[in-house]
């Protein structure tokens, strides 16, 4: 698929555009910075012109994965416009809040992704995934022995976005409708806890069951 990394100039959209490239995925790499955006797209071995402004690269794409920090998400989906259109944007944004991001602060709308389905309205399909996986460790070739929960009100969406994240190497699970982001995106929070208070690099989530 051809996918565009909204805000992908930072180290989660860098770990999830290198294992998507290995997967056979052509890859463009957006940004509100087009330079930057050139130079991470070189850094991932792709054209100069992978690199495109976010306005572009959501133009361009099949599917759009949404990874900037919260306080970017809203000026970042403005920027856009309708460039979505009819198409699946997966949004990855945590609602942590500085300097307390140890404690669950949820936006006002409930969620980082049912903002951002108010904000790109119906006619774009938003699917809430990739909040709890170490973007340091996307960035490496090592297995990551943790699970993605996907949330999205459309099941057939849902399914791309699981392939996706097979496709990275990881193991997607069908967690609901759009409004269960919630639960994803409190999680990092106990994880950054959970890190700090047991002194782990990496925590996170495995589904168990038979």
């Amino acid at each position: 698929m051809k996918i565009a990394i909204l805000g992908g100039t930072g180290s989660l959209g860098k770990g999830l555009g290198s294992r998507w490239i290995k997967a056979g995925h052509e890859i463009i790499i957006g940004s509100r910075d087009l330079s930057k955006a050139q130079e991470i797209a070189d850094q991932l071995g792709l054209d100069h012109s992978s690199g495109m402004l976010n306005i572009d690269a959501a133009k361009s794409c099949e599917i759009a994965c949404l990874t900037v920090p919260f306080a970017n998400q809203e000026s970042t989906l403005l920027s856009i416009e309708n460039a979505l259109h009819n198409k699946i944007m997966i949004d990855a944004t945590v609602p942590l809040m500085p300097p307390k991001v140890m404690r669950v602060q949820l936006p006002e709308g409930g969620s980082a992704a049912l903002n951002a389905q108010s904000i790109l309205g119906e006619h774009t399909t938003v699917v809430s995934a990739f909040q709890n996986i170490s973007a340091e460790l996307l960035q490496t070739d090592a297995k990551i022995d943790c699970d993605v929960l996907v949330a999205g009100d459309l099941i057939e969406a849902r399914n791309i976005v699981i392939d996706l994240a097979s496709d990275a190497g990881l193991t997607g699970w069908h967690a609901g409708p759009l409004c269960n982001s919630v639960a994803a995106e409190a999680l990092t929070s106990i994880l950054i806890a959970i890190n700090k208070k047991h002194s782990l690099a990496h925590s996170g989530i495995k589904i168990t069951g038979h």
